[in-house]
């Protein structure tokens, strides 16, 4: 019987079926906005690529607790209390369940079969919407004393920042993400620098949206490319926080951001450089994430696998 993840998004559900050689079968839905709806939905997409699976991990954008317990979600507040593994472990009694943040299920993945396969010392950073991350140390995956770690997309990086739906101001993915990115490419559009993005977003420059520049950029437009270069040294910044606090081997970018490639990290890796504390003295390789919109669906029926009990953070 088969491990299945599931990977719980801000528009979808996504479950992917492992097998010996990777994901195996894979079926997505809408994503619900009420709770019944969510552990329907899980259900559904369980069921449809797995009718007795051996194990079910999830992965959800937010502050989940270590008895998968979803207590807080920038990006999906209506759905804050809900105890999904409880529920999964009612539908599912007999397999283990594990119930925890999708970043966290990314940066496992990237670190077993991903781009960080066989690093002892690895930080995920998911850029998508908003930032999200996980940390492997000596080959464990760190859950914190709640579950709740690896949730540097609030960092605070300019206290007069842009409101954040977190309810602070200048939150690190305000800057970094793909809403960030949207935003610096509002910004030079409506101040008329930027005329190939308003072209791109329909004539309408408050319709421009971080695709609009990633799409500008790979044409050679000059201000996109500012915009692009202005983004990874906000990233870059967020980086060199985290080195520095916690001397990672490896950073892995995952998320839809990273489509950007070395447009975004190219000018990331040389303002990390010089942003990071004694950047000469470090060894600190940035690279693009290998499985995709895959990766916290892997990573969660990986982590449902090796687990023993719902919730478990203790993976060897």
């Amino acid at each position: 019987m088969p491990a299945v993840g599931v990977d719980i998004g801000g528009t979808k559900v996504l479950a992917v079926r492992l097998g010996p050689k990777g994901p195996e079968a894979e079926c997505r839905v809408p994503t619900p906005l009420d709770r019944p709806g969510i552990v329907d939905a899980v259900t559904e997409v369980v069921d449809a690529v797995a009718s007795a699976p051996d194990s079910v991990g999830v992965g959800l954008p937010g502050m989940v607790d270590a008895a998968g317990v979803l207590r807080s979600s920038a990006h999906l507040a209506g759905i804050a209390g809900l105890r999904l593994a409880d529920a999964l472990q009612e539908r599912w009694p007999t397999a283990p369940v594990w119930v925890g943040n999708d970043a966290t299920a990314a940066g496992w993945a990237e670190h077993t079969v991903g781009a960080g396969r066989g690093r002892g010392d690895l930080l995920m950073v998911t850029l998508g919407t908003g930032i999200g991350g996980g940390i492997v140390t000596g080959g464990r995956l760190v859950g914190g004393a709640h579950g709740y770690a690896g949730e540097w997309g609030h960092m605070v990086v300019d206290p007069h920042g842009p409101p954040c739906p977190c309810g602070q101001r200048g939150c690190w993915e305000r800057f970094a993400s793909g809403s960030g990115l949207g935003r610096l490419g509002r910004d030079e559009a409506m101040a008329g620098r930027a005329p190939r993005l308003v072209e791109l977003a329909g004539g309408d420059a408050e319709a421009v949206r971080g695709e609009h520049v990633t799409a500008a950029a790979r044409e050679g437009d000059e201000a996109a490319r500012s915009i692009m270069a202005d983004l990874a040294w906000w990233l870059a910044l967020g980086l060199a926080n985290l080195a520095n606090a916690l001397d990672p081997e490896v950073i892995v970018l995952g998320g839809g951001l990273v489509d950007a490639g070395e447009l975004l990290l190219a000018p990331a890796r040389r303002a990390f450089a010089g942003l990071v504390e004694g950047g000469p003295l470090r060894e600190v390789e940035i690279l693009a994430a290998t499985l995709g919109p895959l990766a916290g669906a892997v990573g969660a029926g990986l982590l449902a696998g090796s687990s023993p009990a719902a919730g478990s953070y203790a993976v060897p």
